[in-house]
């Protein structure tokens, strides 16, 4: 359970002061804009190497974040015809450090006994091209963002996924490495499960909510213009997901499940085990 500080959750960006660089550091081509979507100031990382382009939250390598939430929202849009990674640095309660990856640079999955590496499935503008046939392949185009590409709210349980894929147990978060190429517009840590689609005033009114589901904090919310349904025009991304129809090894959208918010998936997804990868 987060600290008392932490509940009901951390705005990432604001705790760090983001647009002062002082406890977080960049490098290459980011920028700070006006996202005309969202309404509110985002960060553009943009560069052919994500190495050398990137935010890094602490500030070194040597600094954690201490966050113990054990849900980590990336609120990201990937730029269209790009590739982005994002690396993603935990504790265990033993004192290891396990990084988590995700890209759609990423072929397939890969894992040591410190570093799990997810490949990202990008979602694109419902009915597109490339939506409808990402439908069919379920098990993903992973590549190039599409030139539809969505904001995006991707939930990442990390407590589970150590869990999951380690047999390890999660402490807290030390640190998150944004690289290009990507728009973000913050990270939240939590041991909620928030409701993107779900106003406050909709929360108010409904009398059967799952305990620990809570409504998409104001700071963290995506608008809906009147008449629009926030399912078409953003995504939300679980993971790991309890659509048990979907690959466990990658990262995206799904089916709607009938499993109550923020319940496990019931039973153990199937797989074999991925081959080793060598950290670099």
């Amino acid at each position: 359970m987060a600290g008392v500080w932490q509940h009901p959750f951390v705005n990432v960006f604001k705790h760090v002061q983001l647009e002062e660089w002082k406890r977080s550091s960049k490098e290459g081509d980011v920028s700070a804009l006006m996202d005309r979507s969202l309404r509110c100031t985002v960060y553009k990382i943009r560069g052919s190497v994500p190495a050398g382009n990137y935010i890094q939250i602490p500030k070194t390598s040597s600094q954690t974040l201490g966050l113990t939430g054990r849900h980590l929202y990336v609120l990201f849009r990937p730029i269209p015809g790009k590739h982005f990674v994002v690396h993603v640095d935990v504790s265990t309660e033993d004192g290891q450090t396990i990084r988590i990856s995700f890209s759609n640079l990423f072929k397939e999955f890969k894992s040591t006994a410190t570093w799990l590496q997810f490949p990202f499935v990008c979602g694109a503008v419902k009915g597109s091209v490339y939506d409808s046939t990402a439908q069919s392949a379920r098990h993903g185009l992973v590549g190039p963002a599409p030139s539809g590409s969505r904001w995006t709210c991707l939930l990442l349980d990390l407590r589970y996924i150590l869990s999951l894929y380690l047999s390890r147990r999660y402490s807290h978060l030390r640190s998150v490495k944004l690289c290009s190429n990507l728009l973000v517009k913050n990270l939240v840590t939590s041991d909620l499960i928030f409701s993107p689609a779900m106003t406050y005033t909709e929360a108010r009114q409904s009398k059967a909510l799952p305990d620990g589901v809570a409504p998409m904090p104001r700071e963290m919310a995506f608008p809906v213009p009147k008449g629009e349904k926030w399912d078409d025009l953003y995504d939300f991304i679980r993971f790991p997901s309890d659509a048990s129809k979907l690959p466990y090894d990658s990262i995206q959208k799904g089916q709607p499940s009938t499993a109550a918010p923020g319940a496990p998936p019931s039973r153990s997804p199937l797989r074999e085990r991925p081959p080793l990868c060598h950290r670099q």
